[in-house]
């Protein structure tokens, strides 16, 4: 009996590396492959709604974004030893291809892809590429863009693939939108899996001082820190606004669907999953990100006229205020939003990313 073949997934800590790296998976196990996924120890937070066929494995790594240069060594050896170690475990089970999703988790199996000369792509879901992505996209078979146009240097192969989005959100895709009336209404904010405290200083007051006409409908979905959740809970508790405050929404796809307006970061898996279900949205780019690829990455949203977009040294209560409000008491521009937000995705990007994969490795059973 012939074996399946084995896809190693490396992927990061966070949700924007995570998520895409789930849907390729399921749409993987479809097509008849062994599914490995390679992280570390914050990137495995996030696979609890993988699939149960996909082995998960932690490697040993770290980031260079630690200060000091003794806690920079001790990451260098932290990414040997996990090399060593990636090696060792592909020289056992060979895989027929690595797929890299970015973060410095997957500098092991890309490194030990080298060494073994497998086949190898990266995906890069921003529109600019990231570090480790960076390091290694002269040296792998193909770059993936999810978003587009994505900066890319010289003399790389690349093709834009789109964003895969996971099964549960998948199934929604175009979910019928109901505009803002005089019916409850759902907001939904998502801070992205670094958490913003920015929202849980800013939103509740700017969504708890609209007029008393819409105040009535709203209820809130909130995504916080967990050491802010109590703190948000009280604030709209106060203002008798029905709320529910959390870390982590496991049922997302069910908010996302539901929502009559979005606030969230611009991390490129929301603004995916914004546009696949068909949403109008406010996004506030991360201020911190070095490359600045949260603002390219609503770029195509807000061309569209799909969302409002305010760069975060410019959020304010005031400023958030009046764009909620645009939106909530324009039901026809809310609508027109929703559609213009589907218009760009692409839907097949889990088929299409899952097809390289075959073609590069060589290996298709259909």
């Amino acid at each position: 009996m012939e074996t399946k073949p084995l896809a190693v997934l490396s992927a990061g800590g966070t949700g924007g590396h995570m998520f895409p790296a789930q849907a390729l998976a399921e749409e993987l196990l479809i097509r008849g492959w062994e599914v490995k996924l390679s992280t570390d120890l914050r990137g495995a937070r996030f696979t609890k709604n993988f699939p149960q066929a996909v082995k998960i494995e932690t490697v040993s790594s770290a980031t260079f974004a630690k200060h000091g240069i003794i806690k920079k060594i001790k990451t260098i050896f932290l990414i040997l030893f996990g090399i060593f170690a990636t090696l060792k475990t592909f020289r056992k089970h060979r895989p027929r291809i690595i797929v890299g999703f970015g973060g410095y988790p997957t500098i092991p199996a890309l490194a030990a892809s080298i060494f073994m000369s497998l086949p190898r792509i990266i995906h890069e879901q921003n529109g600019i590429l990231g570090r480790v992505n960076q390091l290694f996209a002269k040296k792998v078979h193909l770059v993936a863009c999810g978003t587009w146009p994505t900066i890319i240097p010289e003399n790389i192969k690349y093709e834009h693939i789109g964003n895969p989005v996971r099964k549960e959100v998948l199934v929604r895709s175009g979910s019928p939108y109901i505009p803002p009336g005089n019916h409850p209404m759902s907001i939904l904010i998502m801070g992205g899996s670094q958490g913003a405290k920015i929202f849980s200083n800013i939103v509740p007051e700017a969504i708890c001082t609209l007029p008393d006409e819409l105040l009535k409908y709203i209820r809130v979905f909130q995504q916080a820190r967990e050491e802010d959740c109590q703190r948000v809970k009280s604030y709209y508790f106060t203002k008798g606004i029905t709320c529910e405050v959390l870390p982590f929404f496991d049922n997302i796809a069910s908010h996302l669907s539901e929502a009559q307006l979005i606030i969230s970061r611009s991390g490129a898996s929301s603004v995916a999953e914004i546009g696949l279900i068909g949403r109008p949205s406010i996004l506030i780019p991360l201020g911190s990100a070095i490359r600045d690829e949260q603002t390219l990455n609503a770029g195509h949203l807000k061309k569209l006229r799909a969302a409002t977009v305010i760069a975060e040294h410019n959020l304010t209560v005031k400023k958030l205020n009046k764009a909620i409000l645009k939106i909530l008491s324009s039901p026809k521009n809310a609508s027109k939003m929703a559609a213009n937000a589907h218009k760009t995705v692409v839907l097949d990007a889990a088929k299409k990313l899952a097809d390289r994969v075959e073609e590069i490795s060589g290996y298709s059973n259909r």
